[in-house]
This record gives C-alpha cells, structure tokens and sequence, in this order.
C-alpha cells in the first residue's frame, strides 16, 4: 500500500473517508449511485464493470460480483467477459456493454461512426449516458484504489 493508514482503520474508509471528506465522501456516494440508481440489466451492468476492473487490475474490484434481489451473474462470466469478442454467453447488449468499457478504458479517442451505429440500435441515449456514468465511475475509482494500493487490502474473501 502506499497511503499509510493508522492502526484500527479500515483503509477504504479512512482514505475515501477521512484523509479528503470534501471530496471522498462526494466520490463515495457517487460510486454508490452508480449501484442503487441503475436501470441496465444485471449482465449488461456486470459485463461493463468486470471489464473496466481487469483492465484496471483492481483486486476488490474483481473480486466484487454485484446482487440484485438475491440474484447475480454466474460464475464462469468473468471469463466471459474476458473473451466478449467471440463468447457465446451474451447477448448483443451484454457483448457491446463490455466493448464500451474496454473501448472507454483504453482508446476512448477510438469510438467510431461504426461503433455508435451498433450502440444506438441497441442502447437508448438515456442508457448510453447512464452505462458512460458507470463506466467512468469504475474506471477513475478502481484505478484510484489499485493505484493506491488499497486493493491489496480490501479483497473480499473467497468462499
């Protein structure tokens, strides 16, 4: 980790909590909108988010598997979005929610007339808007947190 923490706290709230409040606290309830005001589906959601995080290298991130109503994606679908290119597991918008996130994350300058063409066919401009919200969420959170260290810290356990 990079950031010292004081004995007895936990590094994410401390760091996102304590250390900058003004901003932390801001950025902390930003990130929890992302979860709570969503209207994608649960796959399209997950496939956009697992891809930000393994592009980012996030532990937390990758280890994290978002439930809605006791339901989440199965297990084999990080390896899934890994290969969203050719997987036959998703759909056209779980497939294109995992290309935007790849595409965002890594050549946003790169999101072409031919790439918007199959957005729009399948996303509404309200999705589009709110999948580029989660998706900078994500992005600039998780990659906060990987570089940081903080990550190291906060993996959730496996079963």
């Amino acid at each position: 980790m990079h950031i010292d923490i004081p004995d007895g706290k936990e590094p994410i709230g401390y760091v996102w909590g304590e250390m900058v409040p003004g901003i932390g606290i801001a950025a902390s309830n930003f990130s929890l909108a992302v979860y709570e005001h969503t209207t994608l589906g649960l796959r399209e959601f997950e496939a956009a988010r697992l891809r930000v995080a393994q592009l980012n290298g996030c532990a937390f991130c990758l280890d994290w598997r978002t439930e809605r109503d006791g339901e989440k994606v199965e297990e084999e679908f990080a390896d899934a979005v890994t290969g969203w290119r050719t997987t036959d597991a998703f759909d056209e918008r779980t497939r294109l929610a995992a290309e935007y996130a790849e595409r965002y994350t890594l050549d946003h300058h790169g999101l072409d007339e031919e790439f918007w063409q199959r957005m729009t066919a399948r996303y509404s401009q309200r999705e589009i808007v709110e999948l580029s919200m989660c998706v900078g969420s994500w992005l600039a959170f998780g990659r906060l947190n990987h570089v940081l260290g903080l990550d190291s810290v906060c993996v959730l356990p496996r079963p």
